[in-house]
């Protein structure tokens, strides 16, 4: 299998990133040990694409398209990896498919994929593995059909990166984001609003909890909370207010974290924004800066490591082979 079980999502928190690849690296063999052809190293053409769920705000794609960038010729310098592209899941192109069919009419023999995505979801779960012909999640092929979204299974073997929460980096970019906007550590808690996940809710849930309490050990708060802007196209600005209250119940003001990867308008400003004006003495009592977790130089660093502990893994097997 190409994917990663829900079994081992359910891992994170208690992986290290050394044990992540080390899991990963025992799952790509047990994957080597079911595929007859071979391919020679002087065959071999490896690529990376960078996927994102995907927005209609082009300052969101623009976001990633931006961490392509930065991440380009890092990844280049390794002669092993031939080319580097960015797709958006939906909404936009060029999408996985798109970038796909590009990468077999360039020859390309495996594909690393790495999921920009914050924690387990039925995009990473279910979608992507669906949309590239490693899965066939019925729920997923019905979104497709109406979303109008293409499956396309490569020629080119495609193998699949974990998520970011493997990492510490969210914690820490949350972290340095509060101290941004701190004022009063001792008079005020945080509040993190996240897209979440309904079906993935305990997950999404400790992923905050693991991040609120970080910043309470790192910066001496006492108090959080979080909620959700979102689940998978339904929108609300009722779940900002109530986890900000939540905090102001016992202190005198609460910074507003957004956790999600790029600004989109519409969930920083409208929804996040929207449901801290239902805050009482909102101006007084919320700090709040409608940013993102990206751009974020240890994203940057983890794309970079990610395609190279893959890339090491993909041309030992095939040295193997020959």
């Amino acid at each position: 299998m190409q994917f990663f079980s829900r079994g081992f999502f359910r891992m994170k928190g208690q992986v290290s990133i050394l044990a992540m690849f080390l899991l990963a690296s025992l799952l790509f063999s047990c994957q080597s040990n079911t595929e007859s052809s071979k391919t020679s190293t002087s065959e071999q053409k490896i690529g990376v694409l960078l996927v994102n769920h995907g927005s209609r705000s082009e300052a969101w794609r623009n976001s990633l398209l931006d961490l392509e960038a930065r991440v380009k010729d890092s990844i280049l310098k390794d002669p092993a990896i031939s080319g580097i592209k960015t797709a958006f899941m939906e909404y936009t192109e060029p999408s996985i498919a798109t970038h796909l069919k590009e990468f077999d009419k360039e020859n390309y023999t495996d594909i690393i994929l790495i999921p920009v995505f914050l924690t387990v979801s039925s995009h990473s779960f279910d979608d992507i593995p669906t949309l590239i012909g490693q899965k066939d999640d019925p729920k997923s092929i019905e979104l497709f059909k109406i979303e109008k979204m293409e499956r396309y299974k490569p020629t080119a073997k495609v193998h699949i990166a974990p998520l970011l929460d493997f990492t510490d980096l969210l914690k820490k970019n949350i972290l340095r984001r509060y101290k941004e906007l701190s004022k009063d550590p001792q008079n005020e808690g945080l509040t993190l609003i996240a897209y979440g996940d309904k079906t993935y809710n305990a997950e999404w849930s400790q992923l905050m909890r693991d991040a609120g309490d970080y910043v309470k050990q790192e910066a001496g708060i006492t108090d959080y909370s979080f909620g959700w802007c979102g689940h998978v196209a339904h929108y609300n600005t009722d779940s900002t207010t109530v986890a900000i209250n939540e905090v102001l119940k016992k202190k005198k003001s609460s910074v507003v974290i957004p956790v999600l990867v790029a600004f989109d308008e519409m969930f920083q400003v409208k929804i996040i924004g929207g449901g801290i004006d239902n805050v009482a003495q909102s101006k007084e009592r919320v700090l709040y800066k409608p940013d993102a977790i990206l751009p974020d130089v240890n994203v940057e660093n983890w794309v970079i490591q990610t395609s190279k502990s893959f890339k090491d893994q993909i041309t030992a097997k095939t040295a193997k082979q020959d």
